[in-house]
């Protein structure tokens, strides 16, 4: 005798019915999971695409100051009458070409950080338990292309690159320049004897010598003195700041307490999610007629928590709700696009707030 009642529900019917539902529409066109996944491959091979153009413009550079400096030095040694003036000159050119090596680093950390952030945030996360991305790593991809900014500072970038390349290659500038002035035209027989060498037309000996030590040391203190900052994580970091010298230095005084290498590992971790989650928060505030309205879209459509306020215009003498919502700088197109649509007399007033935390934004223990 055949039952009445609903057949039970095919569990293939329902998978294949959630992995074809659609997860972004715009005017007609409609995106499901797979066409999503493959969208965000290809975008990620431009990316790393985009990241080696700029690594090879990096390269360019680095060869220029390389070749300048072995032709500087065949030069200026090869003849006891060519004067050590031109190394001095090949140490100018070669700060210029730093920094526009570090200004081109800045970019390439830029197409870095989005590669990086979709390799741990998308591709990373979805090879471990719970077997799926990141909840807030499509915000802050979608961040950087609404509204780039660098992910690290001009002294960061010239200090890092003088650390990997152009340090070693001052060096042997500076070594050769004391070189030369010590064996050309015949060995020195006295430091004043050197000094008078060191002259440069009318400068004497004695101030090209105290401008090149000047010239030096602040290229040192700039260059040592910012590896401490690691504003970027476009790349992998040594702790000590590319240095072997100091890298070893650093491990043969690292602490070897448990307790106290966990705590440094949750603080670096609490650091990271913060970085993670530095995009712009917004607050806003939002007086209109039908707040009941717009408050039900915010909630529905943009997925974020509304608070309603009782105000009056004391011009209109009339009530009004004031709706109050906080939202990523991401969200601010949709949020003014339900306003407007529901509400074109609305009022509404947009306020950077310096940090949210609870449900939806940072943990309040973080």
């Amino acid at each position: 005798m055949p039952t009445t009642g609903s057949a039970p529900a095919d569990p293939n019917a329902q998978q294949s019915q959630s992995v074809n539902e659609p997860v972004w529409k715009f005017r007609g066109y409609e995106m499901r999971p797979a066409e999503f996944n493959t969208a965000m491959v290809h975008y990620y091979r431009a990316e790393i695409q985009r990241s080696n153009v700029w690594r090879q413009r990096l390269d360019n550079t680095t060869n220029w100051a390389v070749v300048t400096a072995g032709a500087a030095l065949s030069f200026t040694l090869s003849d006891p009458s060519h004067h050590g003036g031109v190394l001095i000159l090949n140490t100018l050119l070669v700060t210029i070409f730093l920094w526009i090596e570090a200004r081109r680093y800045r970019y390439y950390e830029l197409w870095a950080y989005r590669t990086r952030l979709m390799e741990t945030d998308f591709f990373g996360n979805m090879l471990v338990p719970p077997f799926a991305p990141q909840p807030y790593w499509a915000e802050r991809l979608s961040e950087t292309l609404q509204a780039p900014d660098f992910p690290i500072s001009m002294w960061e970038a010239f200090g890092r690159r003088f650390r990997r390349n152009y340090m070693w290659i001052f060096l042997v500038l500076a070594l050769a320049w004391l070189f030369k002035g010590l064996i050309h035209p015949t060995t020195a027989a006295s430091w004043a004897e050197f000094i008078s060498r060191s002259a440069i037309g009318p400068l004497p000996g004695y101030v090209v010598f105290l401008i090149g030590v000047i010239y030096n040391t602040i290229l040192f203190i700039v260059g040592l003195g910012t590896a401490g900052l690691q504003q970027a994580t476009g790349e992998v970091l040594p702790k000590s700041g590319d240095i072997p010298i100091l890298n070893a230095l650093w491990h043969a005084l690292e602490v070897k307490d448990k307790d106290a290498s966990a705590r440094g590992t949750a603080a670096r971790r609490r650091l990271l999610n913060r970085r993670r989650m530095r995009g712009q928060k917004l607050l806003c505030m939002i007086v209109a007629v039908k707040a009941q309205v717009i408050a039900e879209r915010i909630m529905r459509d943009l997925k974020r928590g509304v608070t309603a306020l009782h105000g009056m215009g004391m011009h209109s003498r009339q009530e009004r709700e004031v709706l109050l919502v906080a939202v990523t700088i991401n969200e601010m197109p949709g949020l003014k696009a339900i306003v407007n649509a529901e509400d074109e007399q609305a009022f509404v007033m947009v306020m950077p707030a310096q940090e949210i935390l609870g449900s939806g934004f940072q943990p309040l223990g973080v």
